[in-house]
C-alpha cells in the first residue's frame, strides 16, 4: 500500500496564475527522453516526487489536449480519511484507466504498473528534490483551494502535518523512490514514449510544443 497522506492536492507550482477548469475523473534505468511533445498520446501518466508540480502541470496538459485528469489523490480516499485495502486501491484504478482517454496525476509507487500498461505516454518530473519539499512546506502554510477528495474535510492542521510529512519523507527518500520510478518504468513503461523533464523551464517547453485539440469521447 502506497505511504499516503491526507493532502488532497492541486496547488500552482508551474505558474501562479489562474489556470483554465479542465474535465477530471475521480471515481534499471530510465530511457532516453523523447524529444517530440508535439504529439502526445491519449493515455497520460504523469509522475515524479512529491512537490514536482505534477497537478500543475496535469492541468496545463489537460487544457492543451483536452484529456481529463485522474487525480490519484482523489481516488485514493475514502470518506473521512480512510485509506483503502490494496484490493480496493488496485480495482479503483482500473476502473478510471478504462477509459480510452485521460492524464493519470499522481505517484503511488505501488500501482504505478497499473498505470503504465494502459499508458501510451510517460512524463516523470525530475525536479530537484530540495525545491520539492520546499514546494510541500510552502503547501503546508496555505489553503489548498483545490477540490478534496468525496466525504474528507480540509482544515488547516491537517494541510500542516500532512504536507510537512512529505517534504520529510522527500529528503528521506530523495534516491530511493526516484531509483524505484526508474526500475518500474523500464520494467513496465517500455511500450510508451517517454519524457523526463527536469526543471520548470523544460516543463514549459514540453507543454508548448504540445499541438492543442479538441477533447476527446
Amino acid at each position: 500500500m502506497a505511504e499516503a497522506t491526507s493532502s488532497g492536492v492541486m496547488t500552482a507550482e508551474l505558474s501562479e496564475e489562474a489556470e483554465t477548469p479542465v474535465p477530471t475523473i475521480t471515481a534499471g534505468a530510465i530511457l532516453p527522453p523523447m524529444d517530440d511533445a508535439s504529439g502526445i498520446g491519449q493515455r497520460v501518466v504523469v509522475t515524479g516526487l512529491a512537490g514536482s508540480g505534477k497537478s500543475t502541470f496535469s492541468r496545463a496538459l489537460a487544457t492543451k489536449t483536452g484529456l481529463p485528469i485522474i487525480y490519484l489523490d482523489l481516488l485514493f480516499w475514502k470518506p473521512g480519511w480512510v485509506a483503502p485495502t490494496d484490493a480496493e486501491w488496485g480495482e479503483k484504478q482500473r476502473q478510471a484507466l478504462a477509459g480510452e482517454s485521460w492524464i493519470a496525476d499522481g505517484n503511488y509507487h505501488e500501482t504505478l504498473d497499473l498505470r503504465l500498461e494502459r499508458a501510451d505516454t510517460i512524463v516523470v518530473l525530475d525536479m530537484p528534490w530540495p525545491l520539492c519539499a520546499v514546494r510541500a512546506l510552502g503547501r503546508g502554510l496555505r489553503d489548498s483551494g483545490g477540490e478534496m477528495p468525496q466525504g474528507c474535510e480540509d482544515s488547516a492542521w491537517r494541510r500542516l502535518r500532512d504536507e510537512w510529512q512529505i517534504a520529510g519523507r522527500t529528503c528521506r527518500k530523495r534516491g530511493t523512490e526516484p531509483a524505484l520510478e526508474r526500475e518500474i518504468i523500464a520494467r513496465h513503461g517500455q511500450h510508451a514514449d517517454l519524457h523526463v523533464l527536469r526543471s520548470k523551464r523544460e516543463a514549459n517547453e514540453f507543454l508548448e510544443r504540445v499541438r492543442s485539440r479538441e477533447p476527446t469521447d
